[in-house]
C-alpha cells in the first residue's frame, strides 16, 4: 500500500490547509513512513513564520478511520514482521505521527469532516480546537479489535473529556455522534457538513489576527502546562512575557488600543 500521497498542504495567506489524502481508503494512518511524513510536515509548518494557523481535515468522507485493519488481519506489510520490528514500526510510523503533531507550534484547527476513529481520533485530539461536521463520528475502538489505546490516546483523551468519559469510550468501544462529542467536550462546535470549512476559516481568520510570536508562545505554555508544575509554568511565563514585551507587535497592539483601531502585526 503506497504512502506517498498521505499529506497535502496548501498555504493561503497566513492560513495553512493540511489534508489527510487517502480518501479511497478512508484516510488510514500508520503505514511505513507515515511518521517521517508527519515529522517533515511539522518542520515545514514550524519553520514558516508567515503561518499563524493551520486547518487540518480529511479528504473524502472521513477524517481518518484509523489503522490498516486488513494488514492487521492478514499479518501483512508492517504487521507481518517479528515483535521487535513491529515495536519499531509503532515507534516510528505511528508514534512518530503523534509526536510530530504534538510538536507543531502553530495553532491547529481540526475540521473533522467525517469519522475519526482509533488512531484517527488521536490525531484529531492533537488539534488545539476541534470543529465537527454534523455527520462526523468519534470512537476509541481499540478494545473491539483486541488492541489497547497504543497511540498516545490513553494520555490525551482523559485530559480532554475527563477520566469517566474516556473510560466509557475505551471500555465499551462505542462510537458517538457529533452532538455527543460536543456535549463531552471532545469538539467545540458542530456545524452542518457544508458549513464546516467556512466556519473553520472564520475561526482561523480570528486567530491569524493575533500577534504570531505570542500565538506560538501561548500554545507552548498550554502544552507545558499539561505536565509541568505550577512554579515551572510561572517561571516560564515570566521569561516568555519578557520576550514578547520587547517585540514591535506588542507596541503596535498597545498603540492600536489607545488609537481605537485594529492592530497590524508583522511578527516582529
Amino acid at each position: 500500500m503506497s504512502n506517498d500521497d498521505l499529506l497535502l498542504f496548501e498555504k493561503r495567506g497566513h492560513i495553512g490547509y493540511l489534508t489527510l489524502n487517502r480518501p479511497d481508503r478512508r484516510n488510514p494512518l500508520g503505514l511505513a513512513g507515515d511518521g517521517e511524513q508527519f515529522k517533515a510536515m511539522a518542520a515545514r509548518i514550524n519553520g514558516d513564520f508567515e503561518l499563524r494557523c493551520v486547518i487540518m481535515t480529511g479528504a473524502g468522507s472521513a477524517f481518518s478511520a484509523g489503522g490498516d485493519l486488513k494488514a492487521m488481519r492478514d499479518r501483512s506489510g508492517e504487521f507481518g514482521v517479528d515483535n521487535l520490528r513491529l515495536r519499531d514500526h509503532y515507534r516510528d510510523s505511528i508514534h512518530g505521527i503523534i509526536k510530530a503533531m504534538w510538536g507543531i507550534e502553530v495553532p491547529m484547527i481540526g475540521a473533522i469532516n467525517g469519522p475519526a476513529i482509533g488512531l484517527g481520533g488521536d490525531v484529531a485530539s492533537l488539534c488545539d480546537i476541534r470543529l465537527s461536521a454534523a455527520s462526523a463520528k468519534f470512537g476509541a475502538t481499540f478494545l473491539k479489535i483486541g488492541l489497547i489505546p497504543g497511540d498516545g490516546g490513553a494520555w490525551l483523551l482523559p485530559r480532554i473529556v475527563g477520566w469517566s468519559r474516556a473510560a466509557q469510550l475505551y471500555f465499551t468501544g462505542d462510537v458517538v455522534d457529533a452532538q455527543t462529542a460536543r456535549d463531552w467536550g471532545l469538539v467545540s462546535e458542530v456545524y452542518p457538513d457544508d458549513r464546516l470549512m467556512p466556519e473553520a476559516e472564520k475561526l482561523a481568520a480570528k486567530i491569524c489576527a493575533q500577534p504570531p510570536q505570542s500565538l506560538r508562545m501561548t500554545k507552548r505554555l498550554m502544552r507545558e502546562g499539561l505536565t509541568a508544575s505550577f512554579d515551572t509554568i510561572m517561571e516560564l511565563s515570566a521569561s516568555m512575557q519578557v520576550l514578547v514585551q520587547r517585540t514591535d507587535d506588542h507596541i503596535e497592539a498597545v498603540n492600536a488600543f489607545f488609537e481605537k483601531r485594529e492592530p497590524k502585526f508583522q511578527g516582529r
